[in-house]
């Protein structure tokens, strides 16, 4: 199972990140297996960030084998869809970022990939009009909706079969909204589609 996770795939987000030019095409960046946190577990904040962040996002299951997929027929290869939080060492991305170097240390770490309860595609009305939302210690924090993204789970599932193999189990997470910030201790972080609550955990 892999984690292929998209940035800068909302136009609000790059503004709030002071990224002046969008994207021309999905920006790709990989998670390891080992980042995968679910079933409710908390999040333990790990000792060489002083700046985690949340960014809530949808995640897609996949649920076929694919390879260089036309945008068509990408609705075929995805099964369920979640809502997930790509937490980031904002201070770490930020120096790596100076340095022209790689991202992983601050999106690939251990237990950055949190994902929620998922929901069959089949339950839900429109895959292009999902409204999803992050709720911290019961305040709303972010919201967003997947009509918003500039390229959007289709093109996405298109975009990442032409390099990776697509495989039964793989998450796509893709993009995060504005509305990004900081998570501490003890903090309760519950994430919903429309109204129905799928997910549910603590930083530790």
């Amino acid at each position: 199972m892999k984690i292929i996770a998209i940035g800068w795939n909302y136009a609000d987000h790059n503004k709030e990140m002071k990224r002046e030019n969008l994207p021309a095409e999905p920006t790709l960046f990989m998670k390891p297996d080992s980042a995968l946190l679910k079933d409710g577990k908390p999040f333990f904040i790990p000792d060489f960030t002083a700046q985690p962040e949340y960014e809530t996002e949808l995640v897609f299951r996949i649920g076929r084998l694919g390879k260089n997929i036309a945008p068509r027929f990408a609705h075929r290869y995805y099964d369920a869809v979640t809502v997930g939080i790509d937490i980031t060492a904002r201070d770490l991305q930020q120096r790596q970022r100076a340095a022209g170097a790689p991202w992983e240390i601050c999106k690939a770490f251990d237990g950055s990939a949190v994902i929620g309860t998922f929901v069959p595609v089949e339950q839900l009305p429109e895959i292009q009009d999902i409204q999803f939302s992050l709720r911290i210690n019961d305040e709303l924090k972010q919201t967003g909706n997947a009509r918003d993204m500039i390229f959007p789970i289709d093109e996405i599932i298109a975009y990442a079969s032409r390099f990776f193999t697509l495989k039964i189990g793989d998450l796509i997470f893709t993009g995060t909204p504005a509305g990004v910030g900081g998570i501490h201790i003890n903090d309760h972080l519950q994430g919903y589609i429309g109204e129905q609550k799928l997910l549910d955990f603590y930083i530790r």
